[in-house]
């Protein structure tokens, strides 16, 4: 009798070692006469048999994540973005263990660099005919000087423009997704030898048409140019 039992008891591990994937061969009745089994997909599907665990001698390793890291930058230099944060495995799960909880977190962050300030500036801008004419002998001395300075050129990609921008001629070109070259000449620079409004990289900003009432809009920057001049029928900042 003892000879049977511990064949019968050998036979039943047998039966319950464990086996990669599905093995629909590797069936049992559980106590309550319902099918289960003892492969290892058992383990991802919830069906194994009860004594699963002890017959295939597994025990179940749980998921060990590291600390976190430190949050990212801000994805936006001005107003509204996101930063994220992540962290590693460190033990991962086996064996029916507790799954890994999340590795990344995001929330949300505002942005206010000290550039900021130009994304919120509105250009002034006129077509390239009101250009000063540096070669004109009746210029002052003191405006000579002035205009030392050099220009240079933005390139901005028009996003959005007003009904009352195609009521000029030359407004009726900012129309949305073209690009234009707008100059910023040395009369209409700042102190800080920039015009205003000449915006930010990838940043939205604004526009308005200096001789064309209602005629305002937005757009990105795309480019920087030193030393430049826009080509004809471009525009200026004033």
């Amino acid at each position: 009798c003892a000879r049977a039992a511990r064949a019968r008891r050998d036979a039943r591990t047998d039966r319950h070692r464990e086996r990669p994937g599905r093995n629909n061969e590797c069936v049992e009745r559980s106590a309550r006469r319902s099918v289960c089994y003892c492969d290892a997909y058992c383990r991802r599907s919830g069906d194994c048999c009860e004594d699963y665990q002890t017959a295939c001698h597994i025990s179940a390793i749980d998921c060990e994540v590291r600390q976190w890291g430190p949050w990212s930058p801000c994805s936006s230099v001005c107003g509204a973005g996101t930063t994220e944060r992540s962290r590693q495995v460190a033990t991962p799960p086996h064996n029916g263990g507790t799954p890994c909880p999340d590795l990344k977190q995001r929330r949300g962050c505002l942005a206010h660099t000290e550039t900021c300030s130009a994304a919120k500036e509105v250009a002034k801008i006129l077509p390239d005919s009101f250009k000063r004419n540096f070669k004109d002998p009746w210029r002052r001395p003191h405006m000579l000087m002035k205009e030392e300075k050099k220009s240079y050129c933005v390139q901005m990609r028009v996003k959005q423009a007003s009904a009352a921008c195609k009521v000029k001629p030359w407004s009726a070109g900012l129309v949305h997704e073209r690009s234009v070259c707008v100059e910023c000449q040395s009369d209409a620079m700042t102190p800080d030898n920039r015009c205003r409004g000449d915006g930010l990289q990838n940043i939205r900003s604004f526009w308005s048409a200096a001789s064309a009432p209602g005629c305002s809009g937005s757009w990105v920057r795309e480019s920087f140019t030193e030393d430049c001049r826009c080509p004809s029928y471009s525009m200026i900042f004033v």
